[in-house]
């Protein structure tokens, strides 16, 4: 039997198809501009992204093939397991996640599904806390540009909320009694040797770090989509910028609205999103409950900042 098509089936193609022509249209009717957004994206792809993550990208890749990551974490993950429930690739997905940052928990959680050494469940829950800014990112490079001289407070609410948010969550789905199914897994898989986790590590990071120049320059492009429509309120026009892409977001106008980007940082922006699902999409993980708790983090933070007013 055929399936009878739903209105939204029918409108969606055509809803793509409409901005896909409007896009090509402003390319050709804005070359220089167009050349200017594709062109910040990738210097700060080059500049930022590059050196930040795809060390970690690879160093990471290694110990998940050479099935060292357990041996990484043992000195936290009794602490870990107490407070989270995690197992041992949980502990290290946690600390790399927070440690070296965006995207790189949905990379790892994706690896090591892949790998068949982490349940759905675990990663699901783990996603929904792991993927954030990193505090080298945050430090050097949201920090200054916001003009922010008194960080402390930012920094412990930026990486404080999701920490308890994550135990909440994980507490709330009684992971601890879950995750036992996780470790034989492990044990079944190959170890790699050295050069050989070496040489799939950097070619993987290389894949990885790829896509994610790829949605910056594309995201970055998209800030063309309202010129044809003269000059937005300030206000939106730098919202909009930091929900396309947030690092360029930031570069535009942290030092204008610091407020505004603290908000939208755990968010990420849609670009995040998209490099996100680009991490997890040959898994079972969906990115639907990703964002939902995305977005309840950055309400969560919202009324943090409203609350406290740090600066």
């Amino acid at each position: 039997m055929f399936k009878t098509k739903t209105v939204s089936d029918k409108v969606y193609p055509l809803l793509i198809t409409g901005l896909g022509i409007y896009l090509i249209i402003l390319l050709l009717a804005y070359p220089t501009l167009s050349l200017q957004y594709a062109s910040k994206g990738l210097v700060l792809w080059f500049d930022k992204m590059i050196p930040t993550l795809l060390p970690f990208m690879i160093l990471s890749g290694i110990m998940i093939r050479m099935n060292l990551t357990h041996r990484c974490v043992k000195l936290f993950h009794p602490l870990c397991h107490r407070l989270y429930g995690t197992s041992p690739n949980g502990t290290y997905t946690i600390l790399m996640g927070f440690l070296c940052g965006f995207p790189m928990g949905a990379r790892i959680i994706g690896e090591l599904l892949t790998a068949g050494k982490l349940s759905p469940r675990e990663g699901s829950l783990l996603l929904a806390f792991c993927n954030n800014i990193g505090p080298i990112y945050f430090l050097s490079f949201v920090v200054p540009v916001l003009g922010i001289t008194k960080p402390l407070i930012p920094f412990c609410l930026m990486y404080g909320i999701p920490l308890l948010y994550g135990i909440i969550v994980m507490r709330i789905s009684d992971l601890s009694k879950r995750t036992s199914d996780a470790a034989p897994l492990a044990c079944q898989e190959q170890t790699l040797p050295l050069l050989a986790a070496v040489d799939a590590s950097v070619v993987s990071g290389l894949s990885g770090i790829g896509r994610l120049g790829g949605y910056m320059v594309f995201f970055n492009l998209l800030n063309i989509v309202f010129v044809p429509f003269g000059h937005l309120p300030p206000l939106v026009s730098n919202l909009y910028n930091c929900i396309l892409e947030i690092t360029s977001g930031i570069d535009r106008c942290g030092h204008l609205y610091p407020y505004l980007v603290l908000i939208l940082l755990p968010f990420g922006g849609f670009s995040c999103i998209a490099q996100t699902y680009s991490m997890i999409q040959n898994t079972e993980l969906s990115i639907r409950p990703y964002l939902f708790h995305k977005l309840a983090q950055t309400g969560i933070t919202a009324i943090c900042y409203l609350l406290l007013r740090p600066f």
